[in-house]
């Protein structure tokens, strides 16, 4: 993979697996666009980047909104000429709790920024990136993007609709020498369980951000966050798996048996289904779909 002289544009990329990977990228060459929604942590990030000698630009801006995206695109073609690669990162840890518990309100927030956010971006960055003769795109996805995270369905079902276009876009976009990947990781040290204090900066919430309830941080949650693995281990390995070509990027191979697990319990309910009287001989038909290989 090509990083040298060629532009990145990384939305929630002031802090976090957003700023690891900037730096990674950036340390490997690339002119950097950092896009968040936090000004205070954008200067700090853009300050950090500069004085690591990589060339970067930041702007504020929300993924729900368009006119953002608009706006992250034409600064990076205007200061640096084309751009070249999307990282698609900015999310939202939603609202973990029963289903019952969870209001229309939870998940629209969730899939705007989650979901929503990353076609949005897709749809600023991917004619650019044509017209820059091809480059690559890393979805933020999630290890709860290869399964279901109980009391987490909002997040759920978010990072796996990112995977699974990550899978769709990786076939539409090689023609145009594009590489697409989603990247899944599990449990890295963020501020992933604070995201409900950008809400109303979001989604209009009127609750004072002093008032915000936030999580515990003798909670479960707040616990495997932080004491997730170091961002920069992401980073490092982002750039490792871009230059490999891979279209899944892991990040917790201790996480394989669960992963496993699932796709056994898919395919055992293949072999049923091969031997059912319904449905059974279609097992010989030709195949009429494909994923990345």
């Amino acid at each position: 993979m090509e990083f040298t002289n060629r532009t990145v544009l990384v939305s929630g990329g002031a802090e976090g697996i957003g700023f690891a990977i900037a730096k990674a990228l950036g340390s490997s060459g690339m002119n950097v666009v950092l896009g968040d929604i936090n000004e205070q942590a954008l200067q700090n990030a853009l300050t950090k980047l500069s004085g690591l000698g990589i060339n970067c630009k930041g702007l504020v801006m929300d993924v729900v909104k368009p006119e953002d995206w608009q706006r992250a695109v034409a600064l990076a073609t205007d200061q640096y000429g084309a751009l070249h690669a999307l990282i698609n990162n900015a999310g939202v840890g939603g609202k973990p709790g029963p289903i019952e518990n969870n209001t229309l309100a939870d998940w629209q927030w969730c899939i705007d920024v989650n979901l929503l956010g990353v076609v949005q971006g897709m749809q600023a960055a991917v004619p650019h990136i044509k017209r820059a003769g091809g480059g690559f795109v890393v979805n933020v996805a999630s290890m709860a993007g290869m399964m279901g995270v109980p009391y987490g369905g909002e997040y759920t079902a978010t990072k796996l609709a990112v995977a699974g276009l990550s899978e769709a876009w990786a076939v539409e976009l090689a023609p145009f020498d594009i590489h697409v990947a989603a990247l899944c990781p599990a449990f890295v040290s963020t501020k992933i369980h604070l995201s409900e204090r950008n809400r109303a900066l979001t989604h209009g919430q009127t609750t004072k951000a002093e008032e915000i309830e936030l999580p515990d941080p003798d909670s479960v949650m707040s616990q495997v966050v932080t004491n997730g693995i170091d961002p920069d281990l992401v980073g490092q390995r982002v750039v490792e798996a871009l230059n490999a070509k891979e279209h899944y990027i892991f990040t917790h191979p201790n996480y394989r048996a669960v992963v496993q697990q699932r796709f056994a319990a898919i395919d055992a309910a293949f072999a049923r289904a091969e031997s059912s009287p319904i449905v059974g001989h279609l097992s010989s038909e030709p195949l009429d779909a494909f994923v990345p290989q």
